[in-house]
């Protein structure tokens, strides 16, 4: 067996003998092998990506349990491929402060984190206190720095404004009419979009300069709220990049998904540079994706 492997069934097996629901019994198992009580029979020393990959395997199985339509985890492949581009983005020397308004689990950032093996500490909002006790049993876990935030990540953030904010949007209508009113994205009538008020939320949060990463709906830009978002990007933010993603990582193609790469305006930005727009090949060719990250690099390199 693997490392991943063993440290799955560590807490698989911890979590069938419990009698805790699912999900609450892989934080009891994470609390147990971090206090030394009981860990996980590895032969070596496990990657801090073992680790995530083993614990997400639990997680997956709970919230199949648990069914949780709404707490779904962003796929490995989009991490990564996530991941290796902020880690291209931000500067080798000195320390990176990130910020996941919508960390679930933490899945998503703790790739990134990963990916990124420097000196970055992490800003986490999450209103689920479940999930918020589960994503920080795992970063102390996988020993990183980490600060939660347990509320509505779009009512305000105590925060300090970040050099990179990482994020899976959650797509849908935002409830809180109220609260939408203090966003320049609450349309004139009816519900916001809560996908364009976290990118409103997450750039007012981003140091000058810094960057913004989202994975978004692929019809971002063509929903009936679409001229009010290209509005406010174009007096906000500069689109670095649109990254479309293989469609055979979805259903079906309205569940279809993109990145999009935003820089927040800064006085050193004299000439908007102009918008990468690619295509993420077949993510199981190999050749053709090395080629694509080589194309990727190279853009960052010149335009970072």
């Amino acid at each position: 067996m693997t490392n991943t492997e063993k440290i799955f069934s560590f807490i698989d097996t911890y979590a069938q003998s419990s009698n805790a629901l699912y999900l609450e019994a892989v934080i009891d198992a994470c609390n147990e092998w971090l206090t030394g009580s009981s860990t996980p029979d590895l032969s070596t020393p496990a990657t801090h990506e073992e680790i995530r990959r083993g614990i997400q395997l639990a997680i997956l199985k709970g919230m199949k349990e648990s069914a949780q339509p709404n707490h779904q985890m962003t796929p490995d492949s989009i991490g990564m491929l996530l991941g290796h581009i902020a880690s291209k983005l931000v500067s080798e020397n000195g320390e990176t402060s990130l910020l996941d308004p919508t960390v679930g689990t933490g899945n998503l950032l703790y790739t990134v984190m990963n990916m990124m093996n420097g000196n970055v500490t992490a800003y986490a909002v999450e209103i689920d206190e479940v999930l918020v006790r589960l994503s920080a049993v795992v970063a102390e876990i996988l020993e990183q720095r980490v600060t939660f935030l347990v509320q509505d990540a779009l009512r305000p953030l105590f925060i300090d404004p970040v050099d990179m904010v990482i994020s899976d949007l959650p797509v849908g209508y935002y409830p809180d009419d109220e609260n939408g009113l203090n966003y320049e994205l609450m349309p004139p009538e009816g519900h916001a979009y809560a996908h364009h008020l976290f990118i409103e939320q997450s750039l007012n949060h981003t140091k000058d300069g810094g960057y913004a990463l989202f994975v978004i709906p692929s019809n971002l830009f063509e929903s009936e709220q679409a001229s009010q978002l290209h509005g406010f990007l174009k007096n906000k933010a500069i689109i670095r990049a649109v990254i479309q993603l293989p469609s055979t990582l979805f259903k079906s193609e309205v569940h279809e998904k993109s990145i999009l790469i935003l820089q927040k305006p800064s006085e050193e930005i004299i000439a908007i540079p102009e918008v990468l727009l690619a295509k993420v090949p077949d993510m199981k060719n190999k050749h053709a994706m090395a080629r694509f990250l080589q194309d990727i690099d190279e853009w960052a390199e010149k335009e970072s």
